[in-house]
């Protein structure tokens, strides 16, 4: 009587051993075995069954190993890979059943017993065959590489939260256009009493086009490890809209500036620092390097004679607008992802630090030169907040919130006169579109909260594998 934890290998050799016993009846009472077998030659091959049966014992144990591997890797890669596509995971992220496949020809009832040994024992080990070459897509003892990479939501802010694989190379063409109003009141005179005023007031109406293209370059050294330029060109339009009182004028003034031409070359660095998951968060750490390779504010001749304040200097209106910042400038920062099926939080810290010029001068019209000294623009930093979720397989929304804490411009040691500390505050809805495996469609729409913000800010990336 078998037990019901006997292996059905071995109950198969059952029918082999009465053979071989019934061979050697007739061996003793004088008749010859079926097909001459031999009571040595059974043993023989109830021994290398024996063995056989072993080695098949540690290797289906090995498979059903590596199968929980394999299916542990599958659902993280299953979930990171549908929320990349900006899709909302399956219900079902079990692996297939592969260890079903390995384990058919156990379950199986063996083939009919013929009356010679030696072929049921062939037939026997034809039955264990298919184990020896299990229908796994991967070797054996070796799982697919998982690189737990985060996963990828509709960009809003600048810094992305996806790195790009490795060896892989992304090249993103993107369109930025921004608007921004703003007002002025500027008193030019003196006081008798502190209701009364004698002078020019100026009151003016800043408003600001800005259009650009960026060209991005994003390649993968490793799992972890990218490296990102950005290559910007910059069209800045103004028009600064005026009315002077006391002038004998009731006349709004326009004055009209435009500039174009390359903007500030930017180079970024980003490492994942852990392996994150499912309900685990992922850190990656980045370094930003702004260079000052577009024309600042410096460079712009200033007319104090078209447009000025009682000619008083520095209040005269560039005849050109800048295309960068005029400072180089370090970024440091974090950005965390948080998978929550189905939403996806992320968010990072920064800080910005512009370094100091030295012997800085503007032009002003008819050539002169006015020196200023030292000037350090004020540090940002900068925080934001998001939330990403899925739509569908190829579409997916984020929402958030950017904020930017300016600090005071400083010139030769003091704060600069009229420097005042700056909150800019932006809330940014985007969305994402994939059209295939290589190329996708990402807007992002942000609208000032602050009346230093920019008043609203439309970007549509277009980022493309390689």
């Amino acid at each position: 009587m078998t037990t019901p934890n006997a292996h059905p290998l071995r109950l198969a050799l059952v029918p082999a051993l009465s053979l071989a016993l019934m061979g050697v009846a007739r061996a003793q009472n004088g008749a010859p075995a079926d097909g001459d077998v031999t009571l040595e030659m059974l043993r023989q091959q109830v021994a290398a069954q024996n063995d056989r049966i072993e080695e098949m014992d540690v290797a289906l144990r090995e498979q059903e190993r590596n199968i929980a591997l394999l299916r542990q890797v599958l659902n993280e890669e299953r979930l990171e890979s549908a929320r990349a596509r900006g899709a909302t995971p399956p219900a079902n992220l079990a692996l297939p059943a592969l260890a079903q496949g390995a384990q058919v020809p156990l379950s199986q009832p063996l083939p009919a017993q013929p009356p010679d040994g030696s072929t049921a024992l062939s037939q026997l080990a034809m039955a264990q065959a298919p184990l020896a070459q299990p229908p796994l897509e991967q070797p054996v003892g070796q799982a697919p590489a998982s690189d737990s990479r985060p996963p990828e939501v509709a960009q809003i802010f600048d810094q992305p939260g996806v790195l790009t694989p490795h060896g892989q190379f992304i090249l993103e063409p993107s369109l930025q256009f921004g608007y921004s109003s703003n007002d002025r009141v500027a008193l030019v005179g003196y006081t008798i009493i502190p209701a009364l005023l004698i002078g020019l007031i100026d009151v003016r109406q800043v408003k600001t086009t800005t259009a650009t293209a960026t060209l991005t370059g994003r390649y993968g050294l490793s799992d972890r490890f990218e490296l990102e330029a950005k290559l910007p060109y910059v069209y800045v339009n103004g028009d600064t809209v005026s009315r002077e009182i006391f002038t004998g004028t009731a006349v709004d003034n326009v004055f009209n500036a435009h500039g174009s031409g390359l903007g500030d070359v930017e180079v970024t660095a980003r490492y994942q620092l852990n392996r994150g998951g499912p309900d685990k968060p992922f850190y990656i750490g980045w370094l930003r390097y702004k260079s000052r390779t577009g024309k600042d504010l410096f460079e712009m001749v200033t007319d104090c004679v078209t447009r000025c304040v009682a000619n008083t200097t520095g209040t005269g209106l560039p005849l050109e607008l800048p295309t960068g910042t005029g400072f180089e400038a370090i970024q440091p920062g974090i950005t965390w992802l948080y998978p929550s099926d189905p939403i996806v939080f992320f968010g990072s810290f920064s800080y910005l630090h512009n370094f100091k010029r030295k012997n800085v001068s503007r032009t002003v019209l008819g050539g002169q030169r006015e020196s200023l000294g030292a000037i350090e623009a004020g540090d940002i930093l900068g925080f934001n907040v998001g939330l990403g979720l899925a739509l569908n397989e190829k579409a997916a929304i984020s929402l958030g919130y950017d904020q930017s804490i300016v600090d005071r411009t400083r010139q030769n040691g003091k704060d600069a006169p009229g420097s005042v500390r700056v909150v800019l505050g932006t809330l940014l809805l985007g969305g994402s579109y994939r059209f295939n495996d290589k190329v996708s469609l990402n807007v992002a729409l942000g609208v000032g909260v602050t009346r230093d913000t920019p008043d609203v800010s439309l970007t549509a990336r277009v980022p493309i594998s390689f």
